[in-house]
């Protein structure tokens, strides 16, 4: 399928002068090839070798496809599917027709999904065929189009695509237009949907691909999911902007990386990844040899990791900080020293500021207290709450994150905590009140406290800490069986503790940190 390097420069959609109007294409199709071979993406499960003529064509039919369905601009397109090239050309065709790309969990259930849909009403939703029976109920009746995809690029995603027009001409949008919407978790309430434009995401992709060095060289080892930000607007963006290759797999398994690294460059992957290989024993200086980065975040990286890494490979990992409202945010440097346990430098362009969190007065290097910042990665707000919105800015313009941290003397950042009780599970967050709520609504349940401890391999793992009736008092595999059917499996308990009461304060608040701190070896075994 690959075609020659000439088709690729001399693509027709990048001669087209309303093209150079949509703000995050343009971006992505910016990058020149290198190592001679003209390709973009190599996907070894399904023996594809895609050059970027490939893929942009690709993303052509889709974007036709899309507009035959219904899709106009500023509409948006929800995709809940199994990664595949398909998905990933559907977020070029989007980008390219003017809607806004909108990926989500394939964990998520219909219970979970169902909310989703209702607040993004997308003109156009995609799933998997096997769930098309379940969820596609649940899109028509908020007005989408439903269209279907599995992990082979099979379904009448695939059959629309086929019988659209070859050429597109890119919708024309400004960089504040609506590029994307990531529901994000918080720990109350419902999912908030953050809107980030071509702006956010264009500035994000330039400043990573220079900051990290990508060039067309580099050949990406991608085995993040695509519906995560990580996965889709840092991996893909960077790789597609520096004109790089990627090494495109289903998911992250420690043999399949081990073997893909003597053609690799770069492996971007979150702190999960690097713990399972450090288990592996063909994990060596040799194995990485080859490789001039490697990159971590969507979690914070233990120092003792960074360590270890350093001492079985001697590569010092990358680790960078990021969020879905502002994409990312700091990096540890590619030239000089990669301090463990922190996450380096605000990027160019890019205010970060440490304040009181309570009056937002800015606090000296050295004193912790919440992160905010300001910069053309910052989102434009959350889907359809201005109050929330406004909540969530300075009159400045920072952004208050929620997170707490301190910045160094010399300028390093390390983030110390959050000011909520959001956790971070494998580089996915979760909220722990939608999970209280499944389990008080048990009975025998008399209330329930969800909260993080660390994971050896997820970073943290979700614990349940449950006050039972005496009377009528369900074990700890009733509750998870009750809760499974509504919960995405990352997020259901990987431990339940039972307590007389939860630990209160004088206000009568429940104490996380408590538990937290009372618990914290409870997944170590």
């Amino acid at each position: 399928m690959s075609r020659t390097l000439t088709s690729v420069y001399h693509s027709p959609m990048s001669t087209r002068s309303d093209y150079a109007t949509n703000h995050l294409a343009r971006t992505l199709r910016s990058g020149s090839v290198g190592r001679g071979q003209a390709l973009c993406l190599d996907d070894r499960k399904r023996g594809l070798r895609l050059s970027y003529a490939d893929i942009f064509a690709m993303a052509e039919r889709y974007a036709s496809a899309i507009a035959q369905a219904g899709v106009k601009p500023d509409d948006r397109v929800m995709v809940q599917a199994e990664k595949s090239v398909e998905v990933m050309a559907v977020y070029l065709g989007t980008v390219l027709a003017g809607a806004a790309f909108v990926p989500l969990n394939t964990a998520y259930t219909a219970r979970e999904l169902e909310h989703f849909i209702s607040d993004a009403k997308p003109a156009l939703f995609i799933c998997d065929p096997a769930a098309r029976g379940t969820f596609a109920p649940i899109a028509t009746a908020n007005g989408a189009t439903v269209l279907t995809c599995d992990a082979t690029g099979s379904g009448t995603l695939a059959e629309a695509g086929a019988n659209a027009a070859d050429s597109f001409e890119a919708i024309p949008r400004a960089a504040d237009d609506l590029a994307c919407i990531l529901y994000t978790s918080g720990t109350t309430g419902r999912s908030k949907g953050a809107m980030l434009t071509h702006a956010n995401l264009a500035s994000n992709a330039e400043t990573l691909r220079d900051y990290w060095r990508f060039t067309s060289d580099d050949v990406l080892i991608h085995a993040l999911p695509i519906f995560h930000a990580h996965g889709l607007f840092v991996a893909i963006n960077v790789s597609l902007t520096a004109g790089g290759a990627m090494l495109f797999e289903q998911k992250f398994d420690a043999d399949r990386a081990l073997a893909l690294m003597p053609d690799a460059t770069a492996m971007m992957g979150v702190p999960t990844f690097y713990t399972r290989l450090l288990h592996h024993d063909g994990l060596t200086f040799e194995a990485t040899a080859g490789i001039r980065v490697f990159i971590s975040g969507s979690a914070p990286l233990p120092a003792e990791t960074h360590r270890d890494w350093t001492a079985r490979t001697g590569h010092n990992i990358l680790e960078r900080y990021g969020m879905t409202e502002t994409a990312m945010n700091t990096s540890n440097p590619y030239d000089g020293e990669r301090r463990p346990g922190t996450v380096g430098f605000p990027l160019p362009g890019i205010e970060i500021r440490v304040t009181e969190p309570e009056t937002g007065a800015p606090l000296p290097n050295g004193r912790i207290g919440g992160i905010e910042i300001r910069g053309p990665n910052v989102f434009k707000g959350y889907w359809q709450m201005p109050e929330k919105t406004a909540e969530e800015f300075r009159a400045d313009g920072f952004f208050i994150t929620g997170d707490l941290g301190v910045i160094s003397e010399d300028g390093y950042v390390t983030i110390v905590g959050r000011s909520k009780d959001l956790i971070i599970s494998g580089g996915y967050n979760i909220y722990p009140k939608e999970i209280e709520s499944l389990i008080d609504a048990i009975d025998g349940v008399v209330e329930s406290a969800v909260f993080g401890v660390p994971h050896p391999d997820f970073g943290e793992g979700v614990v349940a800490a449950v006050v039972r009736q005496p009377d009528a008092a369900p074990d700890a595999a009733t509750i998870i069986a009750a809760i499974a059917p509504d919960l995405a499996k990352f997020k259901q308990p990987k431990a339940v503790l039972f307590l007389d009461e939860l630990p209160r304060n004088t206000m009568g608040k429940v104490q996380k940190n408590t538990l937290r701190t009372d618990n914290a070896d409870v997944l170590q075994g």
